[in-house]
């Protein structure tokens, strides 16, 4: 996916690193879902947010109120959507997601037994057609231990790690969200993965090359199974230096110099999801 502040910051700075790693995430290859004209479901009854410490909404200021999730929300109940469930967990990996034991339960939206993933299919199958949109941002930490931004360098692990992330996304998290949203052989919700601004681009350039690597691994992922939405490019996109990156996340707090986005850049990301969704 603690008592103090200062516990926070050394907690989360490890975990965080990787976000970086499914930030620089290409803007081309998550819009190629959208242009392919995927039709969407449209929302209903039911919003249901899944992932790691973004969709919990994490600040380190210990505001966990003003995410994107929440803001999005705001969005769809002018949509007729009457209930929010977030079962984010703060450092949730795609492994953790899939077993469970999240590195950091005690963040968790909602209390749940098992694995994330266990319990949105759960909730999808007992509210059977009244679910959508599903938002899921999930993968980065899984990369956390291939970067090293002392002097920018990417492991040799990078390729496998990020081998492991496609196979679980597309033979175990897409398709069995995807199956739990048909119901009697139709498809009845949409399911929204999102990608991510870059904290250390302007820090990192040189690791740009394998950021797009991964971008185009995470679009193919995603075929068949929903809408891309880009939040790198909402952030700026690529262009360094990024003046986004200090004015929408903690990364230029002198107190916190954390990598999660602060309310203000948190509602770039929900209006990113607005703008790809179309609701």
């Amino acid at each position: 996916m603690l008592g103090k502040s200062r516990t926070y910051r050394y907690l989360v700075a490890p975990i965080i690193l990787v976000v970086s790693l499914f930030i620089m995430l290409s803007p081309i290859s998550f819009a190629s879902l959208h242009a392919q004209g995927q039709s969407l479901i449209g929302p209903k009854k039911y919003y249901l947010a899944l992932g790691d410490s973004l969709a919990f909404s994490y600040q380190p200021d210990f505001d966990f109120t003003h995410g994107y999730v929440d803001d999005f929300f705001i969005n769809l109940r002018g949509h007729g959507v009457e209930h929010l469930v977030n079962l984010g967990c703060f450092a949730e990996r795609s492994s953790t997601f899939i077993n469970g034991s999240c590195p950091v339960w005690y963040l968790k939206k909602s209390l749940y037994l098992g694995s994330q993933l266990n319990a949105a299919l759960n909730f999808l199958h007992n509210h059977g057609g009244q679910v959508s949109p599903v938002t899921l941002d999930i993968g980065a930490n899984d990369l956390q231990g291939d970067i090293k931004t002392s002097n920018c360098t990417i492991s040799s692990r990078f390729d496998s790690d990020l081998a492991k992330l496609d196979m679980n996304l597309t033979k175990i998290i897409l398709p069995q969200l995807k199956a739990a949203l048909t119901v009697n052989g139709k498809l009845t919700g949409d399911i929204l993965v999102m990608n991510y601004y870059d904290p250390y681009q302007n820090i990192c350039p040189k690791m740009v090359p394998y950021m797009q690597k991964f971008s185009e691994h995470l679009g193919n992922d995603v075929k068949g199974f929903g809408i891309a939405v880009d939040v790198f490019g909402a952030f700026g996109g690529s262009r360094t230096p990024n003046p986004n990156i200090c004015n929408d996340t903690w990364m230029c707090s002198s107190m916190f110099h954390d990598f999660h986005p602060s309310s203000k850049g948190y509602s770039v990301i929900a209006s990113a999801f607005v703008k790809s969704a179309g609701y």
